[in-house]
């Protein structure tokens, strides 16, 4: 991985805003100018065709940023409309300012929404940070408009409508192309609901002093980038398959055998020296034949299980395991070893009719595990996915990967991290299972726990991108192993 971004709330966003100001002399306005410039040259390079531009502003500075953007745009000769709501005249003494240097160029305000429809760009200014509440039914009517009208939509910092905290969406809001966000990245666009409204996320610095940020701490959460070279060099040439570990694959019970099977060569196109199969009697022989570098063995009770626990580098528990006697004998004598464990699935079932510490563990819930796990619902997961990260890390002392849009990892005593890769065709059956595989590799491999499940499901996640390229509808978990492969070789 390259060296994580650092992410920022929006509290912390607004006092960097207040002491950029300060270092500024004071001048709140030169900033929004600064803004609203980045945002135009933001629109030169990305939409330089665009002719008429809708600059839709809202009452606040983020609606100032927009009149700014507004009044460069026409001053270049562009057509250009800013569209407020009737009772959203500009109430800030700088967002005042901007609309009167837009008007004394000519510019003109509309409060009909039928210039939308005419719109080779609509600048979206409503909101910017400002909003985290659902809007209110106008404010919902304007931004459905804006969704509905045809044009490329560009956001000024954030998509009206999204939480820049959480990245909950908790109404209608703007489906942005592109987000330029100012002076920091905002935590809340990283994850969940927040990525179908922020398409590309960009970041203008706004030149603010180095003074603006002093006693001011980031959020904690990392962004993880596409780069794996850090964390998975190239082998060294006297190697041998013991020193790439032994992943020990649990589940296949019956009915279930393709995700223990996809959990199994996952771990072996990720790099794990040898993979060990514990599953069903009824498993062992489709496996040879789908995967014969595997070694299956049919588990139906304790005594055919211990040897194959003891030389186990890692357990990667939960693929298919189901809930009956035979899962839950597992699950148990698998708790009972000193191994540590990549927790899926079942296994995250079982664990949630039991809740106990598992230190020596990563748990991989996607939203409804996590739900279960905590005892609530998967709406409220959603609503705030970076809380529901720590809340499980700090109920079972484990190394969590909550899997979703903007997959988060989070651990006891390490900075949260948000994965920057995976795309909507992931969302198939046998996924996780994959990505279980994965993990359990890079760990037996001899990476920390923490950092197993970080480049395991940021490797996961571009093998998925890599495979997605022939399109996502119809993606399939085994469509992602030749990427795992090449991948993983950085």
């Amino acid at each position: 991985m390259s060296e994580p971004v650092e992410l920022f709330d929006t509290e912390a966003a607004r006092r960097i805003d207040v002491q950029a100001t300060a270092a500024l002399g004071g001048d709140g306005y030169l900033l929004m100018q600064r803004a609203g410039q980045a945002g135009w040259r933001c629109v030169l390079q990305h939409w330089p065709q665009a002719r008429r531009i809708v600059v839709v502003c809202g009452p606040g500075n983020n609606g100032g940023d927009g009149y700014v953007l507004a009044r460069f745009a026409r001053q270049s000769g562009r057509s250009v409309c800013v569209l407020h709501l009737e009772d959203a005249a500009p109430r800030t003494p700088l967002a005042q300012q901007a609309c009167t240097d837009y008007l004394a160029i000519g510019g003109h305000v509309e409060l009909s929404q039928d210039c939308l429809q005419q719109a080779d760009l609509i600048v979206d200014a409503l909101f910017g940070i400002g909003l985290s509440r659902e809007p209110d039914a106008a404010d919902a009517a304007l931004i459905a408009a804006i969704n509905h009208a045809g044009a490329p939509v560009f956001a000024l910092d954030v998509p009206s409508g999204v939480d820049a905290r959480s990245g909950h969406v908790p109404g209608a809001a703007v489906r942005a192309e592109r987000v330029l966000q100012f002076i920091v990245p905002h935590l809340g666009l990283h994850t969940g609901a927040a990525l179908e409204c922020a398409g590309q996320r960009l970041l203008a610095d706004l030149e603010v002093p180095a003074v603006a940020f002093d006693g001011v701490a980031a959020s904690g959460v990392r962004w993880v980038q596409p780069v794996l070279a850090r964390q998975l060099p190239r082998r060294r040439i006297n190697t041998h398959k013991g020193e790439n570990g032994h992943v020990l694959c649990v589940g296949g019970n019956l009915g279930s055998g393709g995700a223990v099977m996809l959990a199994t060569e996952a771990a072996l196109r990720s790099g794990a020296g040898l993979v060990s199969v514990a599953t069903r009697t009824a498993h062992v022989a489709p496996l040879l034949t789908r995967c014969p570098e595997a070694m299956p063995h049919a588990v139906e009770d304790a005594a055919e299980w211990t040897p194959l626990l003891e030389r186990a580098s890692v357990i990667a528990l939960g693929p298919g395991l189901g809930q009956d006697d035979w899962a839950r004998a597992l699950w148990s004598l698998a708790l009972a070893g000193d191994k540590p464990l990549v927790v899926d699935a079942d296994a995250l079932n079982l664990l949630a009719t039991a809740p106990r510490p598992l230190s020596n563990a990563i748990l991989t819930p996607h939203p409804g595990e996590a739900a279960r796990l905590l005892g609530t619902d998967t709406a409220s997961i959603q609503r705030d996915r970076y809380a529901a990260a720590q809340a499980l890390v700090q109920r079972f002392q484990s190394v969590v990967v909550l899997k979703g849009a903007g997959t988060v990892v989070a651990a006891p005593g390490h900075l949260p991290r948000v994965i920057a890769a995976g795309n909507p065709g992931m969302a198939v059956g046998g996924m996780g299972d994959l990505l279980t595989g994965t993990i359990a590799a890079l760990c037996a491999q001899g990476l920390s726990l923490f950092d197993a499940a970080s480049s395991g499901a940021l490797l996961h996640g571009l093998a998925g991108d890599a495979a997605a390229a022939e399109g996502e509808r119809g993606l399939l978990p085994r469509d992602l192993l030749p990427h795992l492969r090449a991948l993983s070789n950085p």
